[in-house]
């Protein structure tokens, strides 16, 4: 502990945001957490996401592991429909074995909610809230908010996602940085009509692909949607309907469960649509003001493993911090170039598995499954060399190793 190590405001209470207020906290400082949406929202929402390797020794030093191993997805089968022919059938867990030894799917709401509890009680939380204007003084930043009064606090940290609020305030518009990767993806919460247990099922079809799995311990499922676009659509980020009247036009004609999967992704109230996008940044520090996770340097939903880059990256964050105090500024630099290779691994993960996750052809729909399950079958170490000529999110994330903190 430091002691009064000054006043930090995180935006964003999703995993980096409470990731990084959990060990900033343990380091002394002053930490206040301000979230757009209502806890309730952040604690259900999202979809599956995965830890990877130095992400899962986060999770276990910050206290989390044994609870995030509890609510895991247990999905351990992947189920590829094909028309007129019998599913093939893939063990997650074989699969698995091959990229990583240390791994764990849970759904993002789960973890913010594991990550909430773990630091509720030492760090303050704002939700429905957001920062409005961030000006800098010479010996602070004043920020303003949309709801609660102004405050002067020594350094703001944006981990408000792929749309950031901090990001834009400080680094300038969102279009300097966003580099669109050809596809979209869009999640829906629906009721688990298929009474599917510990089984996802997948379609494909030439540039698309559809996919549906249950929420362990609920009777809701998601609903996936996953598709190539060579240019990007003009749509607002708030027009929903807009966004699911595409899922409509993109999957007119498909059959399988697709068109149950678009009713009922009508009916949701919790729905997410957006692009696959990197962010690709410079330098993601200024002075006073850091940006970690998706905010900052996002590999690109569901393709770079940006869950386990998050929370590795709040973890280097408050450490380095810790380490230069006094210095913020020469804390928050090198913690820029603690994660600056991880971050250029992370980002040429994207392209690559976006050249295999959704197939372009009909011969590419066709054998996908059965390769995937080919490779399964081979024993891990086997495995690991196949996919160690590949990039993957596992393998960008060896390239950075963490100093395990000191306890007490």
């Amino acid at each position: 502990m430091l002691g009064s190590a000054g006043r930090i405001v995180i935006s964003g209470a999703s995993v980096a945001g409470p990731t990084a207020a959990y060990w900033l906290r343990r380091y002394g400082f002053d930490v206040t957490v301000v979230e757009r949406m209502p806890l309730a929202q952040v604690r259900t929402s999202g979809h599956a996401v995965d830890l990877f390797g130095p992400a899962m020794e986060v999770a276990a030093w910050t206290g989390v592991l044994p609870a995030v191993i509890d609510a895991r997805t247990r999905t351990d089968v992947v189920s590829f429909h094909r028309r007129g022919r019998r599913e093939v059938d893939v063990q997650m867990g074989h699969l698995v074995a091959g990229i990583s030894g240390q791994h764990v799917e849970i759904m993002r709401g789960e973890l913010a909610t594991l990550l909430h509890e773990a630091t509720r009680d030492d760090v303050h939380y704002v939700f429905e809230d957001s920062i409005r204007a961030i000006h800098e003084e010479p010996d602070g930043l004043d920020v303003t908010f949309e709801h609660m009064p102004a405050a002067r606090f020594d350094l703001v940290i944006g981990a408000d996602g792929l749309h950031s609020v901090v990001r834009r305030l400080v680094f300038g518009p969102e279009e300097q940085f966003r580099r669109f990767l050809g596809g979209y993806l869009a999640f829906a919460a629906i009721p688990n009509y298929l009474d599917l247990q510990g089984r996802m099922v997948v379609g494909n079809a030439p540039g698309r692909v559809a996919a549906v799995y249950p929420v362990h311990g609920t009777t809701w499922a998601r609903a996936g949607f996953l598709f190539r676009r060579d240019d990007e659509l003009r749509l607002d980020h708030r027009d929903v309907a807009g966004q699911k009247q595409v899922l409509h036009q993109i999957y007119a004609g498909d059959g399988w469960e697709v068109p149950r999967l678009l009713a009922e992704t009508d009916a949701a109230e919790d729905f997410y649509f957006d692009s696959i996008s990197q962010i690709a940044m410079e330098r993601w520090t200024t002075d006073r003001v850091a940006l970690v996770g998706d905010a900052g340097y996002s590999p690109g939903p569901a393709v770079g493993g940006g869950t386990s880059v998050a929370m590795v990256g709040a973890f280097v964050l408050a450490q380095e911090l810790a380490r230069a105090h006094p210095d913020h500024a020469a804390g928050l630099r090198a913690y820029e170039d603690g994660m600056r290779e991880l971050a250029v691994r992370s980002r040429a993960i994207g392209p690559a598995i976006m050249s295999t996750l959704i197939p372009r052809t009909r011969t590419q729909v066709r054998l996908l499954p059965q390769l995937i399950r080919l490779v399964t079958r081979m024993p891990p170490p086997v495995q690991r060399r196949l996919f160690q000529l590949q990039a993957t999110p596992a393998r960008a994330l060896d390239s950075i190793h963490l100093t395990r903190p000191a306890t007490g």
